[in-house]
């Protein structure tokens, strides 16, 4: 099936699934097609997923039926929240969304970081290439309080919720390092390449962090904070890359002792804390 069909056949069954019904209007319009292939479109949904709509002579439109089973679609409340989000966030315009009626949303905004188009297109080049390149980085070492040249080999790309960074080996410190996208002032020449990503042992092991309910909370917050994160039987495993440990620990407010803070604005603890310190301190963060 050529996948612009099954696309469509996807839109259908979001419609359907989380507003409730469509019409050819809704297919032509969005996707641009003729009024004979939304109608094409639309039987072939039926063909595919007998029994999940039926047609409202009154309203003009097909409705889901009470008992929907989904086929096309994964079902997850992510799929919708993920364009509810991005249309938020402004990343998504709103005729591009795929949600007809939007329930009012907002997010918790942070500053969006500058970063230059062609110096992202250069970094992107380089890690496709497998090519070391020279970058004229602004660190916070105190060392280093002015902007410099430095060779870099990148291999990957890290975000820690709030800001972009790539992952590369450093010729000049000779380790592998995190550079901030934004602090990447200009890009030089590309070379040959240093150690590669392959060799990148924090990129590529994992450490597991035992997260749990704050001991402090009562059975019952503990059962709806275990909901909340997933957790099985009140604990939960997440298997995170060393090079990105702290980031995600501090991100859920895990960096420290989280037992020893409130537990009605911090929820979760870690488990196994001196584990994961020693994995931090393995991975070259230190508390």
């Amino acid at each position: 099936m050529r996948w612009g069909v099954e696309q469509r056949l996807e839109f259908i069954e979001f419609r359907l699934f989380w507003e409730g019904s469509i019409n050819r209007a809704d297919i032509v319009e969005f996707f641009s097609v003729s009024v004979p292939q939304a109608s094409k479109d639309l039987t072939l949904y039926q063909e595919r997923a007998p029994g999940n709509m039926e047609y409202d002579t009154r309203g003009k439109r097909y409705v889901a039926v009470e008992k929907f089973v989904l086929r096309f679609l994964d079902p997850d409340p992510y799929v919708y929240l993920r364009q509810l989000r991005s249309v938020a966030e402004d990343a998504t315009p709103f005729h591009d969304s795929w949600i007809a009626a939007f329930p009012g949303a907002d997010v918790a905004l942070t500053p969006k970081r500058d970063i230059d188009i062609e110096v992202f297109r250069k970094i992107l080049n380089a890690v496709r290439k497998d090519m070391s390149v020279e970058v004229f980085y602004q660190s916070m070492n105190k060392m280093r309080p002015d902007p410099i040249w430095r060779r870099i080999t990148p291999h990957a790309f890290g975000y820690d919720g709030f800001r972009w960074h790539v992952r590369a080996y450093c010729h000049l410190e000779h380790k592998f390092k995190d550079f901030l996208l934004p602090r990447i002032l200009k890009v030089g020449a590309t070379g040959t390449p240093g150690a590669t990503g392959e060799q990148d042992w924090f990129w590529n092991n994992y450490f597991d962090v035992i997260i749990g309910p704050h001991p402090a909370l009562t059975e019952s917050q503990k059962k709806v904070v275990a909901k909340d994160y997933g957790l099985d039987q009140g604990n939960g495993v997440m298997s995170v890359r060393y090079a990105m440990l702290f980031y995600v620990l501090k991100r859920l407010g895990l960096l420290g002792d989280a037992a020893k803070q409130n537990a009605y604005t911090q929820h979760i603890v870690t488990l196994n804390r001196k584990e994961t310190e020693a994995a931090l301190d393995k991975a070259g963060f230190q508390l």
